[in-house]
């Protein structure tokens, strides 16, 4: 059990809660990856579910009521842990790690193995639209000026490949509570999937 509540945390509190926590989400997400591919015998596999309905078990003798939503530690970083695309306590999450340049350019080099795909062999075009909405979110909201997702429109030029990944998105311009920004996902040939959306601002934000 832990000693403290999971909120208003000081640095040296979330980065032992994420020691805790982030080995657990790797080894579901190998476990998501192993479950899909395994070629294993009915007595194993009836094993492997006795054991991973004991530990589902023994993880849920303590949890939250509802979503994860979004923590924030005593200096003001955020812990958006539960996040589907960057969630480092959601082994549904690949997870993505974004980075920004000094030109503003938002982007993420990122791995999609067994559990994001579609057609065979390539990503489901939900995970592609899901990503890139991610991106484009990210470049046009700030701390200071959240935006959601309004509209998005995506081109799917190709499909795109399962494997080592790219995504990077930009600002086009701001109008009032709108952002519009625009993006796209790319494989080592090149671009697979564009992106435009327009971010608006909620109106709890604006005051």
């Amino acid at each position: 059990m832990l000693d403290f509540p999971v909120e208003d945390l000081s640095a040296e509190d979330v980065a032992r809660l994420r020691g805790i926590y982030e080995p657990l989400t790797r080894s579901v997400r190998e476990l998501i990856d192993a479950t899909i591919r395994t070629e294993a015998g009915e007595d194993a596999v009836a094993a492997a579910r006795r054991e991973i309905e004991a530990a589902t078990a023994r993880l849920r003798s303590r949890q939250l009521d509802g979503a994860f939503g979004v923590r924030h530690g005593s200096e003001g970083d955020a812990m958006p842990w539960g996040n589907v695309v960057i969630g480092v306590r959601n082994p549904v999450a690949p997870p993505l790690t974004f980075t920004k340049t000094p030109d503003g350019l938002v982007r993420a080099d990122f791995h999609l193995g067994a559990a994001y795909e579609g057609p065979p062999g390539h990503v489901h075009g939900g995970v592609a639209a899901l990503i890139l909405d991610h991106a484009l979110g990210e470049v046009a909201s700030s701390s200071a000026s959240p935006r959601l997702t309004g509209t998005i429109t995506l081109r799917y030029r190709r499909i795109t490949p399962l494997g080592a990944l790219h995504v990077e998105a930009s600002m086009v311009r701001t109008e009032g509570v709108k952002a519009y920004a625009a993006g796209h996902l790319a494989d080592a040939e090149g671009v697979t999937v564009e992106a435009e959306g327009v971010f608006i601002q909620p109106r709890w934000a604006r005051d």
